[in-house]
């Protein structure tokens, strides 16, 4: 068998202790896999004392975690610190430059400066991997970029974060409203107690970005994913969509947009109304679900526990063990010099249809005065539920006929001075079977 495959750990968190967990307990297996033994030398940790579920008795402990960057007795640094700058952008630039693999389950990091590093690890003959980033221990990576080799990928859409996953799921299941089962997600460790990262789009949209550039051989842009949470959506909403025959999702979703010289990229984290018929409809819970579209290959979908330190720490162990038996390949499925640097698609035009939730003044003429609106930018109405409310107003909802974004734009607009509407109207696209 070969020389040991030698890894440093940086971040002893759940993942990073989980990691570790693995490898102790599934070294044999590994050794098989890898065609030759992983090991643990080195590990660093923010406190030493702390109590992790797994020994760490036999490893040097690190103090500074960007010291394992010079280290000459470690052939890979693994990664689970967390956040786009700093310590840990500082660590994995290191690494790469100094010919070390780096493996990590930072998406923040990958989002934001993965094409630099990539380009770092070619230059220095380094594996750069990051299955854990995106869907946890789903191998959505390795299916986009190995199994799906063959297509060219029309679209990529899907269910990219946990924790608005279960609180859409709770919502739907209880008819409870939106803070009242994001609460319960805290209680319940689904949520942080700052929830914005995830509630506001931002940890579906590094994901996003990232799947963006592997299927489509494009930049990294996250600054230009279009960014909608789940604050807005009430437990009516989730009711009238399902009335209508829909369920809500917080789906981010990526395509092209045109050919050739005319090519832009679309990139869009939003809840949308899915249709009871498509499979990401079923998806509840933490559950992730990622589906990709092939000019071949057809609808490929990828599905499974899309955080958790147990299937992330297996995604991670999965990357060591690759590189161990010297299968790297270019980060985003081809040489960084052949990424294309795109640009971003306006929204306008795209054609879709809408679900449009308004609270209004429950008094004679209202809904003339909104037909009249949608009548003037070119909408229909597709369907329409109208249900009165206690105190005197009325919430009505809708889904239009496909019609461009813009119109849907104008309509609002046009409305936005009437004192018949009662607060901000809500406005979620379908999501296309």
């Amino acid at each position: 068998m070969a020389d040991p495959f030698r890894i440093g750990i940086a971040g002893l968190g759940t993942v990073g202790a989980g990691v570790v967990d693995v490898i102790q307990k599934n070294g044999a297996l590994l050794a098989q896999r890898a065609g030759r033994p992983i090991e643990i030398v080195c590990v660093n940790a923010r406190d030493k004392a702390k109590d992790r579920g797994v020994d760490l008795s036999g490893y040097d402990w690190v103090d500074q975690a960007e010291d394992m960057a010079a280290r000459d007795d470690i052939d890979a640094v693994i990664e689970m610190i967390g956040g786009s700058e700093g310590t840990a952008y500082d660590l994995v630039k290191g690494g790469l430059g100094g010919g070390k693999h780096v493996v990590t389950a930072n998406k923040a990091l990958v989002a934001h400066h993965g094409v630099e590093l990539a380009e770092l690890a070619e230059g220095n003959n380094a594996g750069l991997a990051y299955e854990a980033a995106v869907a946890g221990g789903i191998p959505v990576i390795k299916g986009l970029r190995e199994g799906a080799a063959a297509n060219r990928i029309e679209r990529v859409y899907g269910i990219l974060n946990g924790t608005c996953n279960y609180i859409l799921s709770a919502m739907e299941s209880d008819g409870r409203d939106f803070a009242d089962v994001l609460k319960d997600a805290q209680d319940m460790g689904y949520a942080e107690a700052d929830p914005s990262f995830d509630i506001d789009g931002v940890d579906a949209a590094h994901k996003l970005a990232i799947m963006a550039s592997l299927c489509f051989g494009t930049q990294l842009d996250f600054e230009g994913v279009e960014l909608a949470g789940i604050r807005k959506i009430l437990a009516a909403d989730i009711a009238q969509a399902r009335d209508l025959g829909y369920r809500i999702r917080l789906i981010g979703h990526a395509e092209i947009d045109g050919e050739n010289g005319d090519a832009c990229l679309f990139q869009r984290v939003s809840p949308r109304l899915v249709s009871k018929q498509h499979p990401l409809a079923h998806v509840t819970d933490a559950t992730n679900a990622v589906v990709a579209e092939g000019n071949f290959s057809g609808r490929l979908l990828f599905q499974g526990a899309g955080a958790g330190d147990k299937p992330t720490a297996s995604a991670v162990v999965a990357d060591i063990v690759d590189i161990a038996r010297g299968e790297m390949g270019p980060a985003f499925a081809m040489a960084t010099g052949d990424l294309q640097a795109m640009q971003r698609a306006p929204s306008g035009h795209r054609r879709s249809k809408v679900y449009l939730r308004m609270m209004v003044a429950d008094k004679p003429g209202v809904l003339a005065e909104i037909a009249a609106a949608m009548r003037d930018a070119d909408v229909s109405i597709e369907s329409l539920i109208q249900t009165e409310v206690e105190d005197g107003s009325a919430l009505i909802a809708m889904v239009t006929h496909e019609c461009r974004e813009q119109a849907i734009t104008d309509t609002l607009e046009t409305l936005s001075g009437s004192d018949s509407l009662l607060g901000e109207p809500m406005v979620m696209h379908l999501l296309r079977d």
